[in-house]
């Protein structure tokens, strides 16, 4: 009986320890999960709300729109990494989602939509412009993010429009200084936008 015992306690330990590596796998598998779905939500949220407003015209719908699509990445458990099929997923989820919305009798009732204003918008075209338009701002606002802190507050001044007296001005620093520090801004970004990087230069020069 007692060799019986013995092995049955060494079962139950063994059966215990395999649970417990499931649980911290299981725990480790969501943990990973978890930190891309927060790395894919805050790389192209702001952007995807962006894009949706210009078929909702409304930046607080469309929020609530791209939020819903995350959700449903969540729920249904999809495996997506940074590349260009998950980008192509989500803009095409996102227009889905801001058609849907326009279209619903709720936003009907209140306005309008013209028959070629709606044309437009669900056209094939229209869908490419807007998405390599965030897109390149996207890039080109991670590129800038990564300058130190007194190139990226001139550049972010010069994508605002600001001219550099201007500039010199607002930051009270010479006119010397915002050039200098323009050269330093172009060299580190140059590499980074690679193709971004001439439509950088049209806002900035």
């Amino acid at each position: 009986m007692l060799f019986i015992f013995k092995n049955f306690n060494q079962f139950v330990t063994l059966i215990t320890c395999c649970l417990f590596r499931f649980i911290l796998k299981l725990i480790e598998k969501n943990s990973i999960r978890l930190d891309n779905y927060k790395k894919l939500f805050d790389t192209f949220y702001p952007s995807l709300c962006i894009f949706s407003s210009k078929y909702t015209n409304n930046l607080e719908s469309s929020k609530d729109l791209v939020q819903e699509v995350f959700i449903k990445i969540w729920n249904d458990k999809l495996l997506l990494n940074e590349d260009d099929n998950v980008k192509a997923y989500l803009y095409t989820m996102v227009r889905n989602k801001s058609l849907d919305f326009i279209k619903s009798k709720e936003v009907r009732n209140k306005t309008s939509l013209d028959s070629e204003i709606l044309n437009l918008i669900t056209s094939q075209s229209y869908f490419e412009k807007h998405v390599l338009i965030e897109e390149t701002s996207r890039l080109v606002n991670e590129a800038v993010n990564t300058l130190p802190y007194k190139c990226k507050r001139i550049i972010n001044l010069s994508l605002k429009g600001h001219g550099n007296k201007q500039i010199s001005e607002e930051l009270s620093i010479s006119l010397n200084t915002v050039k200098t520090q323009k050269r330093i801004a172009y060299q580190k970004l140059r590499p980074l936008l690679k193709g971004a990087f001439l439509l950088l230069l049209y806002f900035l020069i």
